[in-house]
């Protein structure tokens, strides 16, 4: 198969044919059909990954597609599906996972992280029963891609996390790719939202999704995307009273 991979961390990626990949007892392999990329791919791609400790490498891991195989231990899925997948694809059987935290399992695996992902023809993903995740018939792959990871985060912070609720105030500090998911999320709940980032350009497009641009505080909710120090204390010293905040 093809896929876009690096020699280095740093170097310019290139296409090249690889070996394609097996599903395991457990997984699956998905015929890619969209893919994205992310932040996380960025630092993977620099070096900044510890689960990255072999070159070359394929990275990516916002993906949608179909099922080509299945492992022999897989129930839920034959192969034909349209699916996409999570981030983080968690184990199923572990401690963590039975509490419901299968974003923080143990012993998760990040295709594009602790395997080749999905800037290639086929991925495998570990653990299908537990991470594919079908699609609805109106809903085509290119958007499907974006919503396992920036979507999927902004979400759970926002409703399962924050609880946020129609007529709140939320402030989102960062309008990259989860701080815009956030906008639109909130957004969908009711709450007015306002976006705060130091370009331009991302404020735009931000407002262009229905946030306002700025605005003073107290708000009900606040959520740093950034991850920076200036972000996060603009952020709590926003809050009302009882305010909530999310990192």
């Amino acid at each position: 198969m093809r896929a876009v991979l690096y020699d280095g961390f740093g170097a310019t990626p290139r296409v090249a044919e690889v070996p394609e990949p097996s599903p395991g007892e457990h997984g699956a392999v998905i015929r890619v059909h969209a893919t994205g990329v992310c932040g996380s791919d960025w630092h993977g791609w620099m070096g900044h990954d510890p689960d990255i400790t072999s070159l070359p490498h394929v990275p990516g891991h916002e993906l949608a597609g179909v099922v080509e195989a299945v492992g022999p231990a897989v129930t839920r899925w034959r192969g034909g599906e349209r699916v996409t997948v999570p981030f983080v694809c968690a184990c199923g059987t572990c401690a963590t996972c039975a509490r419901g935290d299968g974003q923080v399992c143990e012993r998760q695996t990040q295709p594009g992280f602790t395997h080749w992902g999905s800037w290639a023809e086929l991925v495998r993903v570990d653990h299908a029963d537990v991470n594919l995740v079908a699609l609805p018939g109106d809903l085509d792959f290119v958007s499907a891609a974006a919503l396992g990871c920036r979507v999927a985060t902004a979400y759970r912070a926002l409703v399962q996390v924050g609880r946020v609720a129609a007529g709140e105030r939320v402030a989102v500090h960062g309008c990259g790719g989860v701080g815009l998911a956030a906008v639109l999320v909130a957004r969908a709940a009711g709450a007015r939202v306002a976006a705060f980032d130091p370009d331009p350009a991302a404020r735009a497009l931000a407002a262009s999704l229905g946030a306002e641009e700025g605005g003073d505080g107290p708000f009900d909710l606040s959520l740093d995307a950034a991850g920076h120090p200036a972000a996060l204390d603009a952020a709590v010293r926003s809050l009302r009273r009882r305010g909530r905040h999310v990192q």
